[in-house]
This record gives structure tokens, C-alpha cells and sequence, in this order.
């Protein structure tokens, strides 16, 4: 077989004195892949971050809710410390978190179904799950 570069082929590697060698590691990096599609990463991983449905509540578990809010809209007054346990609807995607809070209550509105706390939050009644006072419950030992 003769071809145009058989004179140069069996040739041995040309070693330079004023360039080193590059390791291994750095001639390597030259080759990574590189972000071709930008934001793609951070894509795959958005859609791959989990969030809940909302649940709906059952009919006892509303009674029990409803009964809540007016007892702490009798209560308003004195500001009462509870702790919620509330969905908390995804900025992003369909769903969202259920999360538990301990919060103090400034006012129960009705007219608008929401909770108004006192570091100016508001809570919609929709959100809520359940709501517990920590006074009420046994305390542990």
C-alpha cells in the first residue's frame, strides 16, 4: 500500500525545548463539551423538581376549619398564636407545597376569605388545611 503520506508515518513524535508537553488533564479539557444549549440544564431540572396537587378537603375537615376561623375571629383581639398547615401554590409550574407554620393572627376577614397577620402576610381560607392552637395541644414530656 503506498498512500501520499508514507514517508512522514512511521515518523517519531516531534519533542519541542522550548514548549512542554501538556498533561494529560488540560489536553483533555480542550475536547468537554460545552453548553450548546443554553438555560437546557436548568430546564431539565425545573421540570424535574416535584411539587403537589392541591387537596381538596373533606366535608368534616371544612366544618372543623370553618369553626376554627370563628373562633379566632372572636379572638382576633388578642392576637392569638396558631399554627397553620396551608398549600402553598408554585411560582412556576402546576401545584404547589403543603407547609406548616406557626403564625400570630391580626384580623379574620370574612368578606375577603383571608387570615391578615401580623408581619402583614395574608393567608387565603382556601390555602388553609387545618389550623391548631398550640395551647390546646398536650404538651409533650
Amino acid at each position: 500500500m503506498s498512500g501520499p503520506y508514507d514517508d512522514i508515518l512511521n515518523l517519531p513524535h516531534p519533542v519541542s525545548w522550548t514548549h512542554p508537553r501538556q498533561p494529560m488533564e488540560k489536553r483533555a479539557a480542550q475536547f468537554a463539551p460545552f453548553a450548546a444549549l443554553t438555560g437546557y440544564d436548568d430546564a431539565v431540572e425545573e421540570t424535574a423538581r416535584y411539587t403537589e396537587e392541591r387537596q381538596e378537603p373533606e366535608e368534616e375537615a371544612l366544618m372543623q376549619l370553618n369553626a376554627a376561623l370563628i373562633a379566632l375571629q372572636q379572638r382576633e383581639r388578642e392576637h392569638p398564636v396558631v399554627r397553620i398547615e396551608r398549600f402553598v401554590p408554585d411560582a412556576h409550574k402546576t401545584g404547589g407545597s403543603y407547609r406548616t407554620c406557626t403564625v400570630c393572627i391580626k384580623r379574620v376577614d370574612a368578606a375577603q376569605a383571608c387570615l391578615f397577620l401580623t408581619d402583614g402576610t395574608q393567608i387565603a381560607f382556601r390555602d388553609i388545611s387545618r389550623i391548631t392552637c398550640p395551647a390546646e395541644q398536650p404538651e409533650e414530656a
